[in-house]
């Protein structure tokens, strides 16, 4: 079983996230933005995170960068679930440790691929 930690500002989007992965045999702890979700990492380890980009108070991008400054994170796969396709945001996420980038509207099966990629 994999320990996953969503996050977004979007309750619509958890609970398809929790749902989906919920359904695959995941156990999904949620978050609502980036700054919730750093007290999250405090406690037990996960598996996977998957995160949004625009939200308030921390965005997935500054996320990204708070997880990998962490020893304790520095190896869990990080996916990004987003609206955006730009290029150059791709290229930040990338570059502040993002292992994978989904386009929303997300489509389950394609969702639950990536995480048998990034979590084997």
């Amino acid at each position: 079983m994999t320990k996953v930690l969503a996050v977004d500002d979007s309750k619509t989007i958890r609970d398809m996230v929790q749902f989906t992965l919920e359904q695959a045999g995941h156990e999904v702890t949620l978050a609502e933005d980036g700054q919730h979700a750093t007290t999250m990492l405090g406690g037990a380890p996960y598996d996977l995170i998957i995160t949004d980009v625009n939200m308030p108070n921390m965005n997935g991008i500054e996320f990204v960068r708070h997880v990998r400054s962490n020893s304790v994170h520095r190896g869990t796969p990080i996916l990004v679930l987003t609206t955006e396709s730009a290029a150059d945001l791709k290229m930040q996420a990338k570059e502040a440790g993002a292992t994978g980038w989904i386009v929303k509207p997300f489509v389950p099966e394609k969702l639950l691929q990536v995480i048998a990629k990034v979590c084997p």
